[in-house]
């Protein structure tokens, strides 16, 4: 799907979802939260050797785990007069925009990676068995606030993250590490915009992906199930 029909159907669906909860507001905001490894330093401990580049590597989509009606929803620009607008993804799902965030940085590492697979519930059995993937990364956002408050002389934006991220050995359905990552950010700032909203939900994205793969124990458990 294109990005531009992608964020017509988002804007679509949330137009929906008010209408039927009667809820108003003064407007929406679309952010663009992604991550772009090109600039991120790879852990020595986290590059395959040439027997792990033998086995594929998926990224399952994540599953939202917030407690809120309607998922769409990553935060909120507190007005002026105190109004609250809602905040929304601008080209796809955060789901879907953290797992492809994982993607990118495994594969400036140097593994194989298959595109973004379906998501996985993170239980032992049912870990999907695909012949051509061998170690399958799955995960929950378990937080997820990207959030401003607009005032005089300053614009306050914050953003809080938190993910589990669940490792598993996909031929032997097994689940070979567990581990639970969170990122802020803050910033003060004369003007507004939805971008510099973008660019702070962004940095606390790649802080959570790095994070979660400088630790050695996972780079371990990851290498070791691609050289079976």
């Amino acid at each position: 799907m294109k990005k531009t029909q992608l964020h017509g159907l988002i804007f679509l669906l949330l137009i929906m979802a008010l209408s039927i909860s009667g809820c108003a507001t003064s407007g929406i905001y679309t952010i663009n939260m992604d991550y772009d490894a090109e600039n991120a330093v790879i852990p020595f401990y986290l590059k395959p050797d040439e027997k792990a580049l033998q086995s594929i590597i998926g990224v399952a989509e994540f599953i939202d785990k917030r407690k809120i009606d309607d998922p769409l929803v990553i935060g909120r620009v507190i007005e002026k007069g105190g109004v609250r607008v809602l905040v929304l993804p601008k080209y796809a799902r955060p789901t879907y925009t953290i797992a492809d965030g994982m993607r990118q940085y495994l594969r400036k590492a140097g593994y194989n990676l298959s595109g973004v697979v379906e998501p996985w519930d993170l239980n032992e059995k049912t870990i999907p068995k695909v012949s051509h993937i061998r170690v399958l990364i799955g995960g929950t956002i378990e937080e997820m606030e990207i959030n401003c408050r607009r005032d005089f002389p300053t614009n306050t934006y914050t953003t809080k993250l938190k993910l589990t991220i669940h490792v598993a050995d996909m031929q032997e359905k097994k689940i070979l590490y567990r581990t639970t990552v969170e990122a802020t950010t803050s910033l003060e700032h004369v003007a507004f915009s939805e971008d510099r909203m973008g660019y702070q939900a962004s940095f606390a994205l790649g802080d959570a992906i790095e994070k979660t793969f400088a630790k050695i124990e996972l780079a371990d458990k990851i290498n070791e199930a691609l050289s079976r």
